[in-house]
């Protein structure tokens, strides 16, 4: 097996590598709206961070290149977030009504290597630190004290029965991690509603602008359609009443941010509990996308298990949180799978801008850990899909065993040479892009 520093022994075969890899993964949303890739791609050239960010599909076309000693076949195949970087974690409101702070967006998430998840973000959190101007011995103690954390919460896990219940509230969180819940919290419905809408006289419809586009009838009954379908993939445990589901206006978008490129996005208002104006709840229907991890994880059986990519981005929502958005659902628009999920006024995501000390860093990516052993031990046998059979926490445990220094340390070795790569990555995309390399996206 070839080592981090062998993905790169050339410079110019690496360059078409990264070249060759995102053509592959985005060729189809690359002809269907280049001006989105365009834009995608000079976000992706703004930093090292950045990039990595966007280019998930080159992490995983890397890691089934490398050796793995830290998984079994059983531990090869767990649900993962799959794009785990320092950036995806955040606060949501969850169907018992309680503000947690976990991992979030489910756009990437698949079954594979459990590992994937750390590696990926051990790597992120190298990117971070360098851009931040820390030292390598501080990288290193900010990816091993994630490790440690994960091992530990695994091993809690797998010797109790706290999983399920586990989450990081504002009762047991502090520092930037209860600064961003305290955010969240001060957010109101009316708010966001406020910001998206517009009251005609008699009642609220989706503001123009900002992106928002009408529909004519033939798309807009369309998208009604396909939002039946939705309504019957609800959980019967977390159905509202009936008159939750009225839908009041529709608006159409480009799919904007970084993984969002090309992806058609509807945003639907819809009645809330009660005709109350500010109870109303604003859904999202996004068309979604392949994840990288299925590029290199081939299971047919895992394959076969999802309907569409919409169908999967949903069940894999609902198995990594405990108790996930109500709202989540999936159906098919045009012969393409959609996810559908609230736009919650209860959503923060970490801001590491105003994290700067390595003494606040610490105890917030020891938190991190252990909200991602939580995602991961939360999706096993005792969970409604039926894919992963095994108690995910008594495996990990079991492979990992003893050796909870050796795991960490190896894992802040990886993200450091993984983190030297990419930024080398990088300077290999911006020269690609900028010389008119990439077929459908030249620069100018």
């Amino acid at each position: 097996m070839p080592s981090i520093a062998d993905l790169a022994a050339s410079d110019s075969e690496r360059q078409t590598h990264i070249v060759d890899v995102l053509v592959d993964a985005f060729a189809d949303l690359i002809e269907r709206d280049p001006r989105a890739f365009r834009g995608k791609f000079r976000k992706m050239a703004a930093d090292p961070f950045a990039f990595y960010r966007g280019s998930a599909p080159l992490f995983y076309s890397d890691m089934a290149q490398l050796d793995d000693p830290w998984v079994d076949e059983a531990t090869s195949r767990v649900w993962i977030q799959g794009d785990l970087h320092a950036e995806n974690y955040g606060t949501y409101m969850d169907s018992a009504g309680v503000l947690v702070f976990d991992v979030n967006d489910f756009d990437e998430a698949y079954l594979g290597h459990y590992t994937w998840d750390l590696q990926r973000m051990a790597a992120s959190l190298a990117l971070l630190g360098f851009r931040k101007a820390l030292s390598d011995g501080s990288i290193t103690a900010l990816i091993e004290t994630y490790g440690k954390a994960y091992v530990e919460t695994v091993r809690l896990f797998a010797t109790s029965e706290v999983d399920r219940d586990f989450r990081l509230t504002l009762d047991n969180t502090e520092g930037p991690l209860l600064g961003v819940l305290q955010v969240a919290r001060a957010e109101t419905r009316v708010r966001l509603l406020d910001a998206l809408t517009a009251f005609d006289g008699v009642d609220r419809r989706l503001a123009s602008g900002g992106g928002a586009r009408d529909l004519d009838d033939a798309e807009r009954d369309a998208v009604l359609a396909a939002y039946q379908q939705y309504l019957d993939t609800i959980p019967e445990a977390k159905r509202q009443q009936s008159l939750s589901y009225a839908v009041k206006d529709v608006k159409g978008r480009a799919g904007v941010g970084i993984g969002s490129a090309g992806l058609k996005v509807y945003t639907l208002l819809v009645e809330g509990r009660t005709q109350a104006l500010e109870n109303d709840v604003v859904l999202s229907m996004k068309q979604a996308g392949t994840p990288a991890v299925s590029r290199v994880v081939t299971d047919e059986k895992i394959r076969a298990y999802f309907e569409h990519e919409g169908h999967r981005t949903a069940v894999s929502q609902q198995a990594l949180q405990a108790h996930a958005d109500p709202w989540v659902g999936w159906c098919e628009l045009d012969g393409v799978g959609q996810i559908i999920k609230e736009v919650s006024p209860y959503e923060a995501d970490l801001d590491w801008d105003v994290v700067t000390e390595v003494d606040e860093m610490l105890p917030l990516v020891h938190d991190l850990g252990r909200a991602t052993a939580k995602v991961h031990c939360v999706s096993d046998s005792g969970s409604e899909h039926p894919l992963v059979d095994i108690e995910v926490e008594a495996k990990i445990t079991d492979v990992i065993g003893g050796r909870h220094d050796e795991f960490a340390q190896d894992l802040a070795r990886f993200g450091a040479e993984y983190g030297a790569l990419t930024r080398e990555d990088h300077r290999r995309f911006v020269d690609a892009f900028r010389n008119g390399m990439i077929p459908g996206v030249e620069a100018d």
